[in-house]
């Protein structure tokens, strides 16, 4: 889509308008944009001009909603072109993304009951914006535009594979491939004494859990990142007498300062991950992880090899957990740092991405080089 923040290229004369309510002029400008993310004519003919200046091979799409629609997905198909799309979250399945709600886990969509996403609020809670999500879905359901028209979806994490079959998606055309880092071995750093969470601080992330439990431990938890629950988050880290530090925003270099400095990296989440990449990123580095038993977390947890999972949600399984990486011996944190950098070489690596992702490509009739 366009954006002020676009790196500029030859195709951007092919990109859909920006949608944003925030800044639309007037109701006309709002009710265009309401239809476009529900099927956006005007990407599907972008995406049409560009293919006939183009031949294409395989279309393999990542987070088209909203702005770009399955629309595109349409264009593609219509002309026999293959079309694969990978699943970095539920969208295809909860209207609303994360299967969550205010009060949690939620799966009350599940048989096409949308109407759920608009009684919940659960888009920022705004009616409106709600009722929007729910009429796309309900559209997109009716017409059947993703099963239809993709011949294979990809999913990171072997959960959310599960998870779409169990909302009715053919086990045929769902295919799990993790995710893969550039992995360059880099000397391990020694473990410092603090545990480290980092990504953004959203209700999803279980950091009130955190927080909570590193109070019980009194195991020193560093926070890097920002979200909407920044304040709310160290006002309890305030009232608990927690040994938590919030570092703000770090990326780069400064990031990975803090991840080689840690002594495990912890993940909290109380909702659905797929596959992440942050700890990927972690276990390169030799880092083990402090997971919750949730989505596609328990998936790169060898208990006690690259990491120790909880269950979510739970403050004394969590501080349970933070304890024994506090107490675990520099040569326990040896051999899991090799764990941890083995399980990235086997299973996340670049060239096993590759090789499946062309066998997919191939199996749906793309004629690939490899």
């Amino acid at each position: 889509m366009e954006h002020p923040k676009n790196v500029g290229c030859e195709t951007s004369q092919y990109f859909a308008d920006r949608i944003d309510f925030e800044v639309a002029t007037s109701l006309k400008e709002k009710l265009s944009q309401s239809a476009r993310i529900i099927y956006s004519k005007q990407a599907q003919s972008r995406l049409s001009e560009l293919l006939n200046k183009r031949n294409i091979d395989v279309a393999h799409y990542h987070c088209i909603y909203h702005h770009l629609s399955p629309s595109v997905i349409v264009e593609a198909k219509r002309r026999g072109i293959p079309t694969v799309m990978t699943a970095h979250d539920l969208k295809i399945a909860c209207p609303a993304y994360k299967m969550m709600n205010d009060h949690g886990v939620c799966e009350k969509c599940r048989g096409g009951k949308v109407w759920n996403v608009a009684l919940d609020r659960c888009i920022k809670g705004s009616r409106a914006a709600s009722a929007l999500i729910m009429i796309e879905s309900a559209v997109h359901k009716a017409f059947r535009l993703y099963d239809r028209y993709l011949d294979r979806i990809v999913t990171p994490s072997r959960f959310y594979r599960d998870k779409l079959i169990e909302w009715g998606w053919s086990p045929e055309k769902i295919v799990h491939i993790p995710n893969f880092i550039e992995f360059v071995p880099k000397n391990i750093a020694s473990a410092g004494r603090y545990i480290l969470y980092f990504g953004r601080l959203a209700p999803e992330k279980g950091l009130s859990t955190l927080i909570s439990a590193a109070a019980e431990a009194g195991v020193p938890v560093k926070i890097a990142g920002t979200g909407p629950e920044e304040a709310r988050l160290k006002a309890l880290a305030q009232r608990l007498f927690a040994p938590v530090e919030f570092l703000g925003f770090r990326s780069g270099d400064d990031l990975w300062s803090l991840v080689d400095g840690a002594r495990a990296i912890a993940l909290p989440s109380e909702w659905y991950e797929n596959g992440p990449m942050s700890v990927i990123e972690a276990f390169a580095r030799g880092k083990p992880l402090i997971g919750a038993r949730i989505g596609g977390i328990p998936e790169l947890i060898e208990e006690g090899a690259t990491g120790w999972s909880f269950t979510s949600g739970d403050r004394l399984d969590l501080a349970d957990k933070l304890s024994t990486a506090a107490s675990a011996s520099d040569g326990e944190l040896r051999n899991m740092a090799t764990a941890t950098r083995q399980m990235v070489e086997t299973h996340f690596s670049k060239t096993r991405y590759f090789d499946e992702i062309t066998q997919l490509y191939s199996d749906i009739g793309v004629q690939c080089n490899r």
